[in-house]
């Protein structure tokens, strides 16, 4: 099933139990697949291009949590953390902690990275094979300390 297939169900059942919450979260995906349907590129949506396009909508909203936590505006802060955690419902689970260290120490080890100077072709490896398993920053950080 795919990312808008499961949108449209899950917004009926959300319609049907009036979850306020819920809608504006799926609303929000909703709007993006739309947005990247007509958006004029002719790029197909696969899943890939799904996780990215959450994973932006996720960012988004967590740049505007931390504003309104950062201005005391705790109204607005709830709404952006609710819809944060509908949208990340259908993100896959992320890669972390010491996943993540081995996933990448096994890539330095494929690419023969043997110090800082390798960073971007690691980089490179890595963010290929982790796209839509972990964060940029997070892959970033590893490879700084592992190098």
């Amino acid at each position: 099933m795919s990312l808008e297939e499961k949108i449209n169900k899950d917004l009926v059942v959300a319609m049907k139990a009036k979850d306020e919450v819920t809608l504006r979260g799926i609303r929000a995906i909703k709007s993006l697949i739309q947005l990247a349907k007509t958006d004029g590129t002719g790029q197909i949506i696969d899943e890939t291009r799904e996780v990215q396009m959450l994973q932006k909508l996720v960012k988004t909203r967590q740049e505007s949590l931390d504003i309104y936590e950062k201005n005391n505006r705790p109204e607005l802060a709830k709404i952006e953390k609710e819809e944060i955690e509908v949208i990340r419902k259908y993100l896959p689970a992320m890669l972390e902690g010491a996943e993540l260290e081995a996933v990448i120490r096994r890539i330095i080890q494929e690419t023969g990275a043997e110090s800082a100077r390798d960073m971007g072709k690691v980089m490179g490896a890595a963010n290929k094979e982790l796209a839509g398993k972990a964060e940029g920053r997070a892959i970033s950080e590893i490879v700084k300390r592992l190098l």
